[in-house]
């Protein structure tokens, strides 16, 4: 089957993007270019809150209706909230793309968060909010990018605080929405096999109400990067660790590079350096892995471990000698072979998600306005030579510019 992808754009500026799939399963979204950085200083978690409470009853629907709109025929309705977007999504069967649709448009755009609703949703963010808390491995990384971004929205915790989400209203939900969920800030991506002029019609009339509305982003500064060391009380059983740096933006081209350095030291395979040296040649550990995160104008790379309070100085100094090993000289054509077959093989093995597929589609063409191709990425990978791979390492692993905060 030949996969075909279709794109357009509304006169009121609602993008689309749609690629057929191999089954008769349609995933579909809209992709909000709006998230926790956009909020003002004092609205800490609104977009997170808003996400929430735009399941709560738009202008046609009720609360129940919302939910059983697609539950009745077996499909999914979902939604979450990041630093730079909030995207809202469903898969249901072809036959019931209209519904799905439909749906997701009356949510977006005529959401009308009913004062009765948010108080009870309030209590259920303030729920999530403890449960998170209760996950240092979870919350860690919340403070470290705090840390990485003091004082931006990037630094913003995406739930908020309980006392702020309990002053929220209605008005407060309509302020941030009104601003942001707007046609000419979505994005309607498609991973299914529904005719492209029928989306384009269904969406014409689903936002016929809608004009065109620029949306003014003031986009704040990114803070001088200061690397800090932080020891934080928090009684857990065990000690939490990250160690990292600020790194480039997902427009940089080294991003590449520094994604498959970051799943050599600690991605998904047993075999990476850092399973090897900490859990599997000393017992120190039972999770050690490396991360990357990049936003549209920086990035977040990380190391975490979690171990007994006694054996942090000896994991540090491992990690340490391991980041030192790959400064000191590049990788061999060798290694560097190695490592880009088993990237490229998870890449292409996550890609084989359809409803993370979807996502991504909806994402690159957001923030790209192009489609997203794993073949193309795939051979960028390729492409890599050691030099290229050795100018990163000694960009991002230096002592001097990392980052540690340590729970305990």
């Amino acid at each position: 089957m030949i996969l075909e992808y279709h794109n357009c754009v509304l006169d009121n500026g609602l993008r689309i993007i749609q690629e057929s799939s191999p089954t008769d399963i349609v995933y579909c979204g809209l992709f909000v270019d709006a998230g926790t950085r956009d909020e003002d200083g004092k609205d800490s978690g609104l977009a997170h809150f808003c996400e929430h409470t735009s399941f709560k009853g738009t202008m046609t629907r009720k609360s129940w209706q919302i939910r059983n709109c697609l539950e009745s025929v077996g499909g999914d309705l979902n939604a979450y909230t990041n630093k730079e977007e909030t995207v809202y999504y469903a898969t249901v069967r072809k036959d019931d793309f209209d519904r799905a649709a439909q749906l997701l448009f009356d949510i977006v755009f005529h959401s009308i968060y009913p004062s009765k609703e948010l108080e009870k949703e309030t209590e259920v963010i303030i729920d999530e909010i403890d449960s998170y808390n209760d996950s240092p491995a979870e919350l860690i990384y919340d403070e470290f990018e705090e840390m990485l971004f003091k004082g931006h929205g990037l630094g913003r915790n995406i739930l908020g605080n309980a006392a702020r989400l309990r002053s929220y209203s209605t008005s407060d939900a309509l302020r941030f929405t009104q601003k942001y969920y707007v046609p000419s800030n979505v994005t309607f991506f498609i991973y299914g096999n529904v005719k492209f002029d029928h989306i384009c019609k269904l969406a014409d009339k689903s936002t016929r109400d809608l004009s065109m509305k620029k949306v003014d982003k003031t986009v704040q500064q990114l803070p001088t990067y200061i690397p800090e060391k932080r020891i934080c009380e928090h009684h857990t059983h065990q000690a939490h660790v990250l160690i990292g740096n600020r790194v480039y933006s997902n427009h940089d081209p080294r991003h590449i590079a520094l994604s498959l350095l970051s799943n050599l030291l600690g991605g998904p395979g047993m075999n990476s350096l850092l399973n090897v040296a900490l859990r599997e040649n000393h017992g120190l550990v039972y999770t050690a892995e490396s991360t990357v995160f990049y936003y549209t104008d920086a990035g977040v790379w990380s190391i975490y471990f979690g171990c007994d309070e006694e054996n942090v100085p000896l994991c540090t100094r491992l990690i340490m000698h391991i980041l030192k090993r790959l400064t000191d000289k590049p990788l061999s054509e060798r290694q560097l072979s190695k490592a880009k077959k088993q990237f490229i093989g998870q890449l292409q093995i996550a890609n084989d998600n359809f409803e993370n597929y979807a996502l991504a589609l909806g994402k690159t063409y957001a923030r790209t306005g192009k489609h997203r191709n794993i073949d193309d990425l795939c051979l960028k990978i390729q492409s890599l030579t050691p030099q290229t791979i050795y100018d990163v390492t000694c960009d991002i692993f230096q002592d001097d510019k990392l980052t540690t905060l340590q729970y305990k």
